[in-house]
């Protein structure tokens, strides 16, 4: 085994094992919100333990909320405009098991508006290393998307939506959960709703409360809710992404359904997009950050 890469989200903790033959994928349910800073140790061990060497210091790169205020250890934030954390600048973790050196990633922060992004400028360093002559803007979505813009291999300026949260929050736990309980999407309604919010954002309010009625006065559908909810809050950030999108080049990272509505969402404004896998491009940036430590 030569490292150990280590994505740490909120509620999940995904590890990759690198050895010269092969990637060994783990994962656990032990999120950041889950721990306290004192059982972070323990819970990366419960992954890895067997698979580490006791004559041999194994280095760990870890990105994510592991670094945040409530992390096992907070590593410090690199402001805008820069390019994205590597090893270098990690902090580094005083651990109680001698087997490991472990490093965290810095996040990247930005005074004007406020905001600060963890874990995704990990992606966002592998999807440079792919394609590092590429100019435009990413977009990340997620419980709380991002829009990034990327020139010259750095990230000059981002911007956090918490659409997906909002979209959570709606769909389990306001009077709407009544009307969207469906897996399924129309996928014409959410096109649909995604051009009536961009053309009027100011009236998503009273329109959120008409899927509520509409199911009561004439049985709407639930995949036609669920698709008209999603397609509303998705056109709200469209419409205020706008400076990030508008004759830019335009990458998603991201994958399944969501990556895909958003694709559509960008497509039926005349925006063409590529997209390109989440999971690689995390791999890919902590492989760079990798390669940077082994000279430190």
């Amino acid at each position: 085994m030569s490292w150990i890469a280590v994505d740490w989200g909120t509620s999940r903790l995904r590890v990759w094992i690198h050895d010269d033959a092969q990637v060994i994928a783990l994962s656990s349910d032990d999120g950041m919100g889950t721990l306290a800073p004192a059982e972070f140790e323990r819970a990366l061990l419960s992954l890895i333990e067997p698979h580490l060497r006791r004559d041999v210091v194994t280095p760990v790169i870890c990105c994510g909320m592991v670094g945040a205020r409530q992390g096992w250890s907070e590593a410090p934030y690199r402001s805008v405009p820069a390019a994205p954390p590597d090893a270098t600048g990690a902090k580094r973790v005083t651990g109680t098991d001698p087997r490991m050196d472990v490093r965290i990633l810095s996040g990247m922060s930005q005074l004007q508006p406020a905001d600060v992004m963890r874990g995704e400028e990990t992606q966002i360093a592998g999807f440079i290393a792919t394609q590092p002559e590429w100019d435009g803007v990413l977009c990340l979505p997620g419980t709380h998307s991002k829009w990034v813009h990327i020139s010259a291999g750095e990230i000059v300026s981002f911007r956090t939506f918490m659409t997906g949260e909002m979209f959570a929050l709606l769909a389990k736990q306001s009077v709407l959960r009544h009307s969207v309980d469906a897996q399924d999407l129309d996928a014409e309604a959410f096109k649909t709703a995604v051009g009536d919010t961009m053309s009027r954002p100011e009236s998503m309010a009273g329109a959120l409360f008409s899927l509520r009625a509409e199911t009561l006065l004439d049985g709407l559908d639930p995949a036609t809710a669920r698709a008209r909810l999603s397609g509303m809050l998705i056109g709200m950030e469209l419409a205020a992404a706008r400076p990030y999108w508008l004759g830019q080049n335009i990458a998603l990272i991201g994958d399944g359904t969501l990556a895909s509505l958003y694709a559509a969402a960008l497509q039926a404004q005349g925006v063409p997009t590529q997209t390109v896998d989440a999971d690689a491009m995390t791999l890919r940036g902590l492989y760079s950050a990798y390669t940077a430590m082994k000279g430190t």
